[in-house]
């Protein structure tokens, strides 16, 4: 009974979430389910394992949640986000119409920009560029998460995304874990993407139609939309249009300026500052009794958001002319995405802690090919589930993340790659129909998923298995690199 009141608490919780019910309200709900058909106290579970769990999600990484949403809405009141697109599409052309769409997203969202505000941004100028260019429509969604939520997520080193943020803690890593192999699994997911795009290109170049602003700006205030991409992104889209988009854009250079902090102070802090530091008084109990390796990474991460938001502000002043009304929208925008993920973490930790886990636990630890398969797959599953790279994410480690630690000790098994194979793993099959960043995206492009979601099928889920698999691979034959 225990273990189908697993089941039945998780498919409850997917079916209402992708109708477009509150996260906040399923989780809880979903894990007493469960809690009540394994006979455990529901109360206890509620407040003690859920809300614990949850709280200690947030407690870690809700300053990331915070600064990024921030970095992100200023980025786009400020004009960068625009200016940067325009600039790759004026250098790339018409003739590279799908590149310049891609590596406008790789680069604000490599950046530090939030997702849908790279997606706000983003759809606009795709259907411009596409239907100039004869380039079929329905692949604009494709392109756009080909550049923002695939290699510039999960397997670029240093990048500030959450999913990248979440393992560190876990293993005791940077944000640049495995760079090597970071750096080939992105070879691997852009390539394919790309030839997958341009093969599809060939094959029906069309004009008109599609998306425009107007529906982006719709689809910003759906609420189904809303509870859906709070899940898979750390930005509100309710807040998308509040404070005041400047009329005006930056040169390319002062806009790609705070990008390349971002970059830059993530790489020092995580490299140079913190390793030099005497950080000895961490041990202490009133700092959590924790060390560097624990929360470096986070520290490398919220620094460089920081750093990169300061010079947004300094080198954009006249270009926020309601510069507070832009950072209370950015703020209020980490909110909701930051607690429908910690209720996400929640619902796991209830499960984690129920005697029929032990049945889960053991199957995957079973799985062949040993612990990095393993940690693939258990990664793959819970994201899937969830339609959530972050949340699936945090799940399997909250709940196996000792496990693998203990397992990576006995095979000689460098925390690194296990953060890199991890990483990449969340960002595979939680780019179901039912995730939160596929629908919206859909929604800001007035596609549907029977017009667009094939091509995302390829360049989000082959493409990352393609690099995941490639990364296994090379990490049992050679080590973290």
């Amino acid at each position: 009974m225990g273990l189908f009141g697993i089941l039945l608490g998780l498919g409850i919780l997917i079916w209402l979430a992708f109708r477009g019910w509150s996260v906040l309200l399923l989780a809880p709900a979903a894990a007493l389910i469960a809690a009540f058909f394994s006979g455990g106290p529901l109360l206890a579970h509620w407040t003690q394992t859920f809300m614990s769990s949850g709280a200690h999600f947030l407690a870690q990484f809700f300053p990331i949640f915070l600064l990024g949403a921030l970095f992100g809405k200023l980025m786009e009141d400020s004009g960068s986000v625009e200016a940067i697109s325009a600039f790759m599409t004026e250098r790339l052309g018409e003739k590279r119409a799908i590149l310049a769409v891609v590596l406008a997203g790789a680069i604000v969202t490599y950046g530090g920009v939030s997702l849908f505000v790279a997606f706000f941004v983003l759809a606009p100028m795709a259907r411009a560029l596409f239907s100039s260019a004869g380039v079929p429509l329905r692949l604009m969604p494709a392109a756009i998460v080909l550049g923002t939520s695939t290699f510039t997520m999960s397997a670029l080193p240093g990048t500030p995304a959450i999913q990248n943020a979440i393992p560190m803690p876990f293993f005791g890593t940077t944000p640049f874990a495995a760079p090597g192999l970071g750096i080939i699994a992105s070879a691997i997911m852009l390539g394919f993407g790309m030839w997958w795009l341009t093969r599809a290109e060939a094959l029906g170049r069309v004009g008109g139609g599609g998306a425009s602003i107007g529906v982006a700006d719709r689809a910003a205030h759906d609420e189904r939309v809303r509870e859906l991409a709070t899940t898979a992104s750390e930005f509100d889209p309710a807040e998308i249009d509040k404070g005041h988009r400047s009329d005006q854009l930056p040169p390319i250079a002062l806009a790609a300026l705070p990008l390349i902090v971002v970059v830059a102070v993530n790489f020092l802090m995580s490299m140079i500052v913190l390793p030099r530091l005497d950080t000895t008084f961490l041990a202490e109990p009133q700092w959590g009794g924790t060390s560097l390796s624990a929360v470096g990474g986070v520290w490398s991460v919220v620094t460089a958001l920081f750093a990169a938001t300061i010079t947004l502000i300094v080198i954009n002043r006249p270009r926020l002319p309601a510069l507070r009304r832009s950072m209370d929208a950015g703020a209020n925008a980490s909110v909701l995405p930051a607690f429908s993920v910690a209720s996400l973490v929640g619902f796991g930790a209830v499960v984690a802690a129920l005697p029929a886990f032990a049945l889960v636990r053991d199957w995957v630890l079973s799985i062949g090919g040993g612990p990095l398969v393993s940690l693939a797959v258990a990664t793959n599953i819970l994201s899937a589930l969830t339609g959530s790279a972050s949340g699936g994410l945090t799940i399997a480690l909250d709940a196996l993340g000792p496990t693998y630690m203990n397992l990576a000790t006995e095979h000689g098994i460098d925390p690194a790659l296990l953060h890199r194979v991890a990483v990449i793993g969340s960002g595979t099959l939680d780019s179901l129909p039912h995730n939160g960043a596929v629908v919206s995206l859909l929604a800001v492009c007035g596609s549907t998923h029977g017009e667009s979601y094939f091509d995302i099928v390829m360049v989000a889920i082959v493409g990352a298995i393609l690099a995941l698999v490639a990364v296994i691979l090379l990490g049992s034959t050679f080590g973290s690199f």
